[in-house]
């Protein structure tokens, strides 16, 4: 039996992460939820997800403090950013970091997903 795949999907629009773990949930994929970087931070070290969603603009902790922070412990887990705005420079600045993507909240959840499974087969390949 194969291992299913566990999201850690960081958004703190609490209707959008409801959808997006629906929506994520119904692919197959374990999804955990949090409302800040700081809780992203926490629950990368504890949970181990296998990919992260991470919105930028959040309180607390916005999407690129969190970032860095985990790149310090974790410099291969898969992240991509969310975003809603496609000028946003955060998320061009945020490629620096290492990450494997950036999904606008305007698009269809099916380019969330291929941007999840491109970014996990790299990631596998990586491992090799």
């Amino acid at each position: 039996m194969e291992k299913q795949i566990k999201v850690l999907l960081v958004d703190d629009e609490l209707d959008f992460r409801k959808l997006m773990t629906f929506w994520l949930e119904s692919k197959g994929y374990s999804v955990i939820g949090a409302a800040n970087g700081e809780d992203a931070v926490r629950l990368t070290c504890e949970a181990a997800p296998d990919i992260i969603f991470m919105d930028l603009n959040m309180p607390v902790m916005d999407g690129a403090q969190a970032l860095r922070k985990i790149r310090e412990f974790n410099k291969d887990i898969p992240v991509i950013i969310i975003s809603a705005y496609v000028d946003d420079k955060r998320a061009k600045n945020a490629v620096e970091s290492g990450i494997s993507g950036v999904f606008y909240k305007g698009k269809d959840f099916q380019e969330g997903l291929s941007l999840l499974e491109a970014a996990l087969r790299t990631h596998k390949q990586l491992k090799r």
